[in-house]
């Protein structure tokens, strides 16, 4: 469950803050009448994420169960990938993403009214499918029922409530050092999903080795102890990993997090070219 409510904490913070800084800018600048166009284009993002959410969880519910594994599968990769996009984008660009944002918006106010919702759809809608995908990945790995949707629902709503926060001057976080450290917990997160993925995959005859353990621990920890049922609603985890799931694991979970936990490297400001001997100064 908090892996969840980490999912939907971190890609709502993402979400409010956009719409926190158009409405903002929109005011700052007296283009508040443009309020409206900007939230139809939220308005569309958000019922069009509701909406793929859906197809996900009732369009597999119909196909057959190596079907449905090999659609799991292929959508935790997939979730996996741009979650890691995203977290590594977000790091390099939290910092100048208001001055992005704000520039956007000036071209759309040049143009009209439509382009005022297809910038609005487009910032916040990028995050609706993503969470979307990665929340419906995320609880199919955990197999918890109900559980991990009430987890993604509460982040949602702790996120629109800090976004407020944010917009009225009440909450003031470095958002470049929330972003990272939410970043490296969502790396961990998705190496879990992306190991649950490996073994539907494995299930469904995509993948060799489903019945080659790398190890088995359900005797120490029970999958439903209380104690197993936290772990892998936290960390997705999994008392008997297959030896591609653990290889696979590594390989992601190892490189990633040394690559975005590394400190940026700051680009050195160019140095004057020394004059040519013999040139007058320049007065």
């Amino acid at each position: 469950m908090f892996g969840n409510y980490l999912i939907g904490l971190r890609e709502g913070l993402e979400a409010s803050l956009v719409v926190c800084i158009l409405v903002a800018y929109l005011v700052k600048t007296g283009n508040s009448r443009r309020l409206p166009p900007v939230w139809a284009g939220v308005g569309i993002a958000v019922a069009l994420s509701l909406a793929f959410g859906a197809l996900l969880q009732f369009g597999s519910s119909t196909l057959t169960f190596q079907a449905k594994e090999a659609l799991g599968g292929s959508l935790s990769i997939l979730s996996v990938a741009l979650v890691t996009w995203m977290v590594f984008w977000m790091r390099r660009t939290a910092r100048h993403l208001k001055s992005e944002l704000h520039g956007r918006l000036d071209a759309a106010l040049a143009v009209g009214t439509g382009a005022l919702v297809v910038t609005s759809f487009l910032a916040v809608g990028r995050e609706g499918l993503e969470t979307s995908l990665f929340i419906w990945t995320a609880v199919q790995a955990t197999g918890d029922g109900v559980r991990p949707l009430v987890g993604a629902l509460l982040g949602l709503a702790t996120s629109v409530v800090l976004g407020w926060l944010f917009y009225r001057g009440a909450l003031k976080i470095n958002l470049a050092k929330f972003f990272r450290w939410t970043g490296a917990m969502l790396v961990v997160v998705a190496a879990g999903v992306l190991a649950y993925g490996i073994h539907d995959l494995q299930e469904a005859d995509l993948l060799p080795g489903l019945h080659h353990l790398a190890f088995d621990i359900s005797a120490t920890i029970p999958p439903d102890s209380w104690y197993g049922t936290l772990l892998k609603g936290v960390f997705n985890f999994q008392p008997d990993l297959t030896l591609l799931q653990l290889t696979v694991w590594a390989l992601y979970v190892v490189p990633v997090m040394f690559l975005f936990l590394a400190p940026e490297r700051s680009v050195p400001a160019a140095r004057p070219e020394p004059e040519p001997a013999g040139q007058p100064a320049a007065e």
